[in-house]
């Protein structure tokens, strides 16, 4: 795209804790290297990265936005830098994990302030399981009670002694000196200085058994020895970069880019594997290798997905192979993307990030190679949706569009799922938070003009027994003509879940012929549509058919069929039925501090802890809970917590409501069946 070899090229997204100055250091980067000629702010909605309606009014960073240029180095090598600006907001984590695909590098902001948080962990831990490079940024060093030595020993304490400053602050932060390359040192960090040095002498040494060597024998190491050695240790992970950035002064932002180019990975350094553990090759000349990250509806052009070159060369005017579909996609314009300026480009290679427009088939996550090949790249591994809200259309304008306007959200949103639940009939949106839930509700007003309401969910119920029951049912009809009737007795007792032998056929002597006991089963189906409780669906039962009897002309399937029915719901009133509810394993993250509370507050919604430890710096909290009581637990944890605490959940199991609940909720039933007789 630029004709920047992959060696002289740079990724890395950056990512951390909400509000430690993320696009602000974006925003600086893209000034310096000349994507923009003023310094925006999110603040007063003049971000080039925060462009967005949703994000000027939220003052938030909700979408991942790559940036691409060149920069010159004080040596005058040129280095081709993509780097994209990530949430850091808990609902939107989604999107960093898409932009992590994208890079070969983590650069995470830690504020001087707050230090380590839940988002500056959450992130590590992404970068680890990815297998990213790692650096890390102090910002807000010009805030009240900034404290750069205390932010740097919680660095250490939270992620190691590999953590080393490869660039310093000066006294009164009024500059910084970068440590390996600066030739003047004030007197009073000559010491801070030289620690750091030798630290990272010695880290770049011990990545190479020769360099080891020479490094013992008190040699020093050349200024290429020395560069080598210190990328390859940031490649295994053995030294994590620490730079510190005052953005809004522009201090500190050459001296990052230049630790850019010198200790980040190209791609060449950290090449990526395919679906299959194979290493995907990544010079121009190899096969094309891609992947859409993202895939956002632009206004102008439609659907845009955006993709990144691991290996080969893209170019406009082609035609690829997409081996997810099994079908060929032809690519028209390429687009080179920073902020909201697009510009057209013929080709792009590995470490590129470039937007496609129109794709037919493509959709997020999905590899695009070169026709004939079947390279499929790893999948892309979002959290499950934590908030679930009904969705319920305005208007009968709105109705016509919702189903369309869902999926355009959920197309664009890979942690967004929209459900139909077929049990309460009910439109359900899921993602990761109550803002997440907001913003696709807004985007949907945007781009589909469809105003939709939301409400909590109804609880899919379901019923069961505790003892054993029989039931009886004569169905006969005679009104002229051939009538119907058909005889059942059943019995209906307890059973293990999901057991498939759950209906037995114990007639004998012939008086249920054998062909009509698959009638009598459909209407024991039917009637577990609906139980004797509250009128949920009936589940882990077993039910016996043991007599009855049959009329030689009248009988027939539906009278069989009726006749199960009416049988297995008289059974029902006889066998102690009860209600059942959705219970959750619920894992939360929290601070040390918030324990108390939040122990307190599952207790109070019928939850029973499991356990609870220490898990990367914070307490780690076990429960089972209803799906009655964390519908909106995202938000309510995030008010207890300040934004400190996170939350996953997986369905369980199903469980006896108790009997105090179970009073209220069918009180509910029997008053939403007397409304609709009426």
């Amino acid at each position: 795209m630029n004709n920047i070899p992959v060696a002289d090229t740079r990724t890395f997204a950056i990512m951390g804790h909400t509000s430690t100055g993320k696009t602000t250091l974006v925003d600086a980067l893209c000034l310096k290297m000349g994507l923009t000629d003023r310094l925006g702010s999110s603040a007063n909605a003049s971000s080039v990265a925060d462009y967005t309606d949703e994000e000027k009014t939220r003052k938030i960073s909700i979408f991942a936005k790559p940036f691409s240029a060149t920069f010159a180095s004080k040596s005058g090598k040129k280095t081709s830098v993509l780097f994209v600006d990530t949430p850091g907001y808990q609902d939107f984590f989604g999107q960093l994990l898409s932009a992590s695909r994208a890079v070969e590098t983590g650069v995470v902001t830690v504020d001087a302030v707050s230090r380590v948080q839940v988002g500056t962990r959450r992130a590590w831990r992404s970068c680890e399981k990815q297998g990213l490079a790692r650096a890390l940024v102090v910002t807000g060093l010009d805030r009240e009670n900034a404290d750069y030595a205390g932010t740097l020993a919680a660095i250490r304490e939270a992620f190691g002694p590999k953590c080393v400053p490869v660039v310093l602050p000066l006294p009164g932060n009024t500059g910084v000196v970068d440590v390996m390359g600066a030739k003047t040192v004030p007197d009073a960090m000559a010491k801070q200085v030289e620690e750091a040095r030798t630290q990272m002498v010695e880290l770049a040494a011990e990545t190479d058994d020769a360099l080891i060597e020479k490094f013992l024998g008190g040699q020093e190491l050349s200024p290429d020895e020395l560069a080598k050695g210190l990328r390859a240790a940031v490649v295994k992970g053995g030294l994590i970069p620490v730079f510190c950035c005052l953005a809004m002064k522009d201090i500190g932002i050459v001296e990052f880019l230049e630790g850019v180019t010198r200790l980040l990975p190209s791609p060449a350094d950290l090449p990526r594997k395919d679906a299959a553990g194979k290493p995907i090759a990544v010079s121009p000349e190899s096969p094309l290798v891609a992947q859409v990250w993202r895939t956002v509806n632009d206004s102008f052009v439609g659907q845009l997905a955006f993709a990144r070159i691991f290996g080969g060369t893209l170019k406009s005017d082609s035609e690829v192979y997409n081996p997810n579909k099994k079908t060929k996609e032809r690519i028209g314009t390429l687009l080179l993307v920073n902020g909201k300026k697009q510009v057209p480009v013929e080709s792009a290679t590995a470490g590129d990030v470039v937007a496609i427009a129109k794709l037919k088939v493509t959709t997020a996550r999905n590899t695009l190679c070169a026709t004939g090949s079947e390279i499929i790249c790893p999948d892309i591994v979002y959290p499950k949706p934590v908030m679930f809200q009904a969705v319920t259309a305005k208007t009968q304008a709105d109705e016509d569009k919702i189903g369309t306007a869902l999926s355009r959200v959920c197309e664009d949103d890979p942690t967004l799922e929209v459900e139909r639940n077929k049990e309460t009939k009910e439109m359900v949106l899921k993602g990761l938070g109550d803002v997440h839930i907001d913003v696709a509700v807004g985007l949907m007003k945007s781009r589909s003009n469809v105003e939709v309401t939301l409400s909590v969910p109804k609880v899919p119920y379901r019923e069961t027994v505790t003892a054993r029951g029989e039931g009886h049912y004569k169905h006969k009809k005679q009104s002229g003509g051939r009538g119907q009737y058909g005889e059942v007795y059943l019995r209906v007792e307890p059973n293990e879940p999901d057991n498939p032998e759950w209906f037995v056929d114990a007639v004998v002597g012939g008086v249920i012929p054998g062909n009509f006991i698959p009638a009598v089963q459909k209407g024991v189906v039917e009637g577990m549509v609906s139980g004797s409780v509250a009128g949920y669906p009936v589940q882990n039962v077993k039910v016996s058919v043991y007599d009855g009897s049959y009329h030689e002309v009248d009988s027939s399937e539906i009278s069989f069929k009726i006749a199960g029915s009416r049988a297995f719901k008289e059974a029902m009133t006889k066998c102690k039925a009860v209600l059942l509810e959705p219970v959750m394993t619920v894992k939360v993250s929290v601070p040390d501090h918030f324990l108390g509370d939040i122990n307190g507050d599952l207790n109070h919604k019928r939850g029973r802890i499991l356990g609870m430890g220490p898990e990367d710096g914070v307490q780690v909290i076990t429960a089972e809970v209803p799906l009655a009581e964390i519908f909106r637990y995202g938000a309510e944890l995030r008010s207890m917590t300040g934004g400190q605490g996170t939350f996953e959940m997986e369905f369980c199991r199903y469980d006896v409501v108790p009997s105090n609940v179970a009073q209220k909720i069918i009180a509910a039933s029997d008053k939403k069946k007397v409304e609709e007789e009426d």
